[in-house]
C-alpha cells in the first residue's frame, strides 16, 4: 500500500461489556477493565467494511477513568424450570480513542480490481463522520456504542499521568481457519501494558499465546478451488 489508511476514532457509550472467559464458566460475565482487540476490530467493521481489506487496531487511549456496575440478568435458558438470575458486570460511562489501519487482504484475490485506497479510505471518512454504517455495540449486543472522528484539540484523559498499568494475561482476538491457524479456530492471549493511558496492540500474527477452540477449515472464494494467500510482492 502507498498510504497508511489510518482512521481515529472517538468511541464512546453508557455501558460496556468485554467479557473475561474466565468469569463465564458459571454463567455469570465481568468486563475486563479494557476492550480487546477483538472488539475494537468489530467497531472498525461496523463504521465501514469490504471483504477486500481487513481492519487491524493499532491502539487504543482510555480517557474516562474506570467505573463498574453490575445488574441482574435473567439469561434465555433451554431447560426447563425457573429461570435463573445471573450477575453481569459491566463498565460505565466509557470513552476511548480508537487508532486502526486497513490492508489489502490477502485471502480475497478475486477482489483484486478493488483495491482502490483512495476510494476505500475516503468512504471510511464519511462512514465515520455519519456514525458508522451498522449499529455500534461494546463487547455486547445490549452496550450500544457511538463513534464520531477524533476532535482537533486534544482531550483530557484520567490515566494521562500515569506512567505504567499492566492488566495481566489478556484475549486478543480470534483466528480462523484461513488465518493461519493450521485448519483450527484458535483463541488468541496477550498481556497489554498502558503508558500514560495508551494501550498499543500487537499485531494477530505476533501475539504467541494461542489455544485451538475447534477444528475449523478455511473458505475457498474461487468454485472448485482451495483458495490461499497471495503474497503482496506477486500483486
Amino acid at each position: 500500500m502507498e498510504h497508511q489508511n489510518a482512521i481515529a476514532v472517538l468511541l464512546t457509550g453508557r455501558f460496556a461489556l468485554f467479557s473475561d472467559p474466565v468469569t463465564r464458566v458459571g454463567g455469570e460475565k465481568t468486563s475486563y477493565l479494557v476492550p480487546t482487540y477483538e472488539a475494537l476490530k468489530g467497531v472498525c467493521e461496523s463504521i465501514y467494511w469490504k471483504p477486500t481489506f481487513q481492519w487491524y487496531v493499532d491502539s487504543v487511549r482510555v480517557i474516562n477513568p474506570f467505573q463498574s456496575q453490575s445488574k441482574g440478568m435473567r439469561p434465555i435458558s433451554l431447560r426447563e424450570g425457573p429461570a435463573t438470575l445471573s450477575i453481569y458486570t459491566y463498565l460505565q460511562d466509557v470513552r476511548y480513542e480508537v487508532r486502526a489501519h486497513f490492508e489489502w487482504n490477502p485471502l480475497r484475490a478475486d477482489l483484486m480490481a478493488d483495491r482502490n485506497e483512495h476510494k476505500h479510505f475516503f468512504m471510511a471518512q464519511r462512514s465515520l463522520e455519519r456514525g458508522g454504517r451498522r449499529d455500534i455495540f461494546l463487547g455486547t449486543r445490549e452496550c450500544q456504542g457511538y463513534v464520531e472522528p477524533l476532535p482537533d484539540a486534544p482531550l483530557h484523559g484520567a490515566f494521562d499521568s500515569l506512567e505504567r498499568m499492566t492488566f495481566g494475561n489478556m484475549f486478543h482476538g480470534f483466528d480462523y481457519g484461513d488465518t493461519g491457524s493450521g485448519g483450527q479456530m484458535a483463541a488468541r492471549f496477550f498481556e497489554p501494558e498502558m503508558l500514560r493511558g495508551v494501550i498499543t496492540f500487537p499485531r494477530p500474527e505476533m501475539c504467541t499465546v494461542r489455544r485451538a477452540v475447534k477444528p475449523l477449515e478455511g473458505k475457498s472464494f474461487v468454485l472448485g478451488e482451495t483458495l490461499r494467500p497471495v503474497e503482496e510482492e506477486s500483486l
